[in-house]
């Protein structure tokens, strides 16, 4: 089974961030062009669809949205492209898929097209225990293609990402050497709430992992469920000793949102003793952190 452990690929501090991607991109680079070539969202949907005249000023003010807010990581992000030997516009498509995606006309989506059931949590806070239990949900062209990354950075700081071959760390969980984590889970709103252009999530979660604090949560056990839209609105559900279950759905910010099936048959709190069956979760995000556990996932 050996063979089969997730690869940790410890990395910087670097030159720069374009250094940083270049070296990620080069270790993996095998398992980045793998995914990109097996993904079928890809290869059937966003590929396609970027050749359209439609697509053009869609992908370029994304860019230029993005690499303009978050230079570093976008030279992070050329950097992964470079190394990997991928063309700079499918690693720009896939970081910017969940942006993308739904201005694809219904007609050219098919049983491929990326879902919004992806992943879900269960936390809860008590004087003695903060859990925050993740289940990882997503494509099935990522099995096999997914790893961790150690970034260290120039500033002292440190981080541990899930990442997506061929994305930024990490749309998915990480944490960092302030004692801050957090987890994602993917919520639709519907087509109305939806504005072109705007800063994609594997950005706004890139950035989490150089964050070094949330008000006080470092000094005390906190875990937080941080749901945002766009607009700038956004919701803070401090999680305390009542379980606390969130997966594909806005609970506490008011949104116009595509109602799932499953969410009529989740419930929003789940009992105690289902925390029984994850409790390896605990030691594996509050260990880091010496007994901190500040993990907000949006």
């Amino acid at each position: 089974m050996e063979g089969n452990m997730m690869e940790m690929f410890e990395v910087g501090p670097c030159e720069d961030d374009f250094h940083l991607g270049f070296l990620i991109g080069q270790r993996f680079r095998d398992q980045i062009r793998s995914r990109l070539a097996g993904d079928l969202i890809l290869q059937n949907q966003l590929l396609p669809f970027a050749r359209t005249t439609q697509a053009q000023p869609l992908i370029k003010a994304l860019s230029e949205t993005n690499q303009n807010k978050f230079p570093r990581y976008w030279d992070e992000l050329l950097g992964t492209a470079e190394g990997s030997g991928v063309p700079i516009l499918q690693i720009i498509l896939v970081n910017l898929r969940k942006e993308i995606l739904p201005f694809i006309s219904k007609a050219a989506m098919n049983s491929n097209a990326d879902t919004a059931d992806d992943c879900s949590d269960i936390l809860i806070v008590g004087d003695s225990m903060a859990i925050a239990a993740h289940n990882e949900d997503a494509n099935v062209a990522l099995v096999g293609h997914t790893y961790l990354i150690k970034g260290k950075l120039s500033n002292g700081l440190s981080f541990v990402a899930y990442t997506y071959a061929g994305e930024l760390p990490s749309c998915a969980f990480g944490f960092n050497s302030q004692g801050l984590a957090f987890t994602l889970n993917s919520v639709p709103p519907a087509e109305a709430e939806i504005v072109p252009a705007g800063i994609g999530r594997n950005f706004v979660s890139r950035d989490l992992l150089e964050a070094t604090s949330i008000t006080d949560a470092l000094d005390r056990r906190m875990i937080l469920n941080v749901e945002t839209a766009s607009r700038s609105r956004v919701s803070v559900h401090e999680v305390g000793t009542t379980p606390f279950f969130h997966a594909n759905m806005y609970l506490h910010l008011q949104v116009q949102q595509i109602r799932l099936l499953c969410s009529r048959v989740i419930p929003t709190t789940l009992s105690s003793p289902t925390l029984a069956l994850v409790p390896s979760y605990q030691n594996f995000l509050v260990s880091p952190f010496q007994g901190k556990s500040t993990s907000p996932p949006p």
